[in-house]
């Protein structure tokens, strides 16, 4: 007789497959799933330390005023703490903002929330990488 295994994701397979679809809907400005991912307290500290609300991040894509044609996310680290997780790594980013396109790299650090089976992103900080000699 097989032993039946469980098949539901395990929480790190679910935290990587909420980033991956993140990256996806930055990429492609799906409001829809980023208003899923993101917790209605959300918020994100900019490389320059700037507090950005769900809300603001959705209407910057609303907006066009930012787009992502390409998000290539690299080193990421999931550490996960029962209900909550912290995921660190880094990205390099093709960006359009206000009519201008440019590649950027970001350290980035994010913590996530389970609440009712789900996870949702809560906070986010991201740095500019110092590039050494």
């Amino acid at each position: 007789m097989s032993r039946v295994q469980d098949e539901r994701p395990t929480d790190e397979q679910q935290i990587l497959a909420l980033h991956e679809a993140g990256d996806r809907a930055l990429m492609s400005a799906d409001l829809v799933v980023l208003a899923q991912i993101l917790a209605d307290d959300y918020v994100q500290y900019n490389e320059a330390g700037k507090a950005f609300t769900k809300q603001d991040v959705l209407e910057s894509f609303r907006s066009g005023s930012i787009r992502y044609p390409s998000i290539v996310s690299t080193g990421r680290k999931i550490r996960i703490f029962g209900d909550t997780a912290v995921v660190h790594g880094s990205e390099s980013d093709e960006v359009e903002s206000n009519g201008k396109r440019f590649a950027v790299r970001y350290a980035y650090l994010d913590v996530l929330r389970k609440h009712d089976g789900k996870w949702k992103l809560v906070a986010s900080q991201l740095a500019k990488p110092v590039e050494l000699p």
